[in-house]
């Protein structure tokens, strides 16, 4: 193979945590980190344009590789120019493996070591999924960053469980390195061990033997209580190497994006701002703000004085709740446009903040500041969120 086509550089590092500014090269453009990514599983972020997703500043989109391999099909995307012509994004993507759809989904498969036999949420059709087959259907949408195919265990399981999952997705992870024929697509190990300090450590330094170019830690945020989750960041991120770009998968609401960059992560993706969104929730400097609370009916505010994003320049709160509550789709996309705007805005200032020495004192400012959801809450809502995808449209993370 030829050059490689991507890189990552440390730029500045914080001497009071283990936050750091980088850049990560792709053919498509480089990406200041740390990095929010929002998710945009069936190649398009839920009611955004491409344009007004490059006007907010976004440099990084997930999309899903599940999804996008039974619907349209790899090779339909693969005619049509690869995800970043076929969707008119011209700038970096990131797709996931395909597995945590397909281990989440516990009902429609069967697991062994080879690989994962699942049955399609669309028709019941049949399908294998392997290291080879991931990897192979990556490279036919062509994004800029891929990653290998994991075995996610859920939260809580056992010990034995966890030995088990780790060993396959070390086996998988060589096989998705062999598998590999494309050279500009720099692809991400993934770390797992569930909450057990030991397995992630042993994991952390296997994948590190097999010189990954980056690093993903999966896994996590999947029921366990917080503080589980930053300990086992705290195990793993000390293990990895300094040049390579690590990416918490599937995490990143504020609260997790500010405690993620301390323990040194420099990639986030999460659904969670487009996803809540759409139900009506904004996310503020102080919390989250439900505009479906009837207070709201006739509050002439923005949903945040300070903010410059389209929505809280023209739009009131009553106006906003009266499109919430009507259904209405313009509803959806000034929730989302603002819930991006303030994931974007944020990751932007505590770069800043990290240049300037100045992290730990934004970190704590803000979660002082910032009323974290319910999360034993948040925890049965995304039970009843699986559950419906499950049993209708599939599990997605958008």
């Amino acid at each position: 193979m030829g050059t490689k086509q991507f890189g990552f550089d440390v730029e500045v590092a914080s001497e009071d945590s283990w936050a750091r500014v980088g850049v990560l090269r792709t053919r498509h453009g480089s990406i200041p980190t740390p990095v929010f990514a929002p998710v945009g599983t069936q190649a398009t972020v839920k009611t955004m344009a491409p344009r007004e997703l490059k006007e907010l500043g976004v440099s990084l989109i997930v999309a899903n590789t599940y999804h996008l391999y039974l619907r349209p099909g790899a090779d339909v995307v693969a005619q049509m120019g690869g995800l970043h012509q076929f969707m008119g994004w011209d700038g970096p993507i990131l797709t996931d493996s395909g597995g945590f759809q397909v281990f989440s989904m516990e009902h429609l498969r069967s697991l062994d070591d080879d690989g994962v036999t699942f049955r399609s949420h669309i028709d019941g059709g049949e399908h294998r999924l392997t290291p080879e087959k991931s990897i192979a259907v990556q490279e036919k949408l062509g994004a800029d960053l891929v990653v290998a195919l994991d075995v996610c265990p859920p939260y809580p399981s056992d010990y034995e469980y966890n030995r088990l999952a780790l060993d396959r997705t070390h086996r998988w992870a060589e096989r998705c390195l062999a598998a590999q024929t494309r050279d500009d697509q720099m692809m991400l190990g993934v770390i797992q061990g569930g909450t057990y300090a030991d397995l992630r450590a042993e994991s952390a330094g296997y994948l590190n033997s097999l010189d990954f170019p980056g690093y993903a830690i999966g896994g996590l945020s999947v029921g366990e209580p917080k503080e589980l989750m930053h300990q086992m960041l705290e195990v793993v991120i000390p293990l990895l190497p300094e040049g390579k770009p690590r990416h918490l998968l599937g995490v990143g609401s504020p609260e997790d994006m500010f405690e993620g960059v301390s323990r040194g992560i420099d990639i986030f993706d999460c659904a969670l701002p487009t996803r809540v969104a759409r139900n009506g929730t904004f996310f503020t400097p102080q919390g989250r703000l439900n505009i479906r609370n009837a207070r709201y009916s006739d509050d002439p505010a923005p949903i945040q004085e300070d903010c410059t994003c389209y929505t809280c320049r023209n739009f009131s709160r009553a106006y906003l709740r009266h499109l919430v509550v009507a259904k209405e789709i313009l509803g959806l996309h000034l929730a989302t446009l603002h819930n991006l705007h303030f994931m974007i805005h944020l990751m932007a200032t505590i770069q800043t903040a990290i240049r300037q020495g100045q992290f730990e004192s934004l970190r704590e400012e803000f979660l002082s500041g910032y009323q974290v959801a319910d999360y034993a809450a948040a925890r049965r809502d995304r039970r009843s969120w699986l559950r419906t995808l499950r049993a209708s449209e599939g599990v997605s993370n958008d």
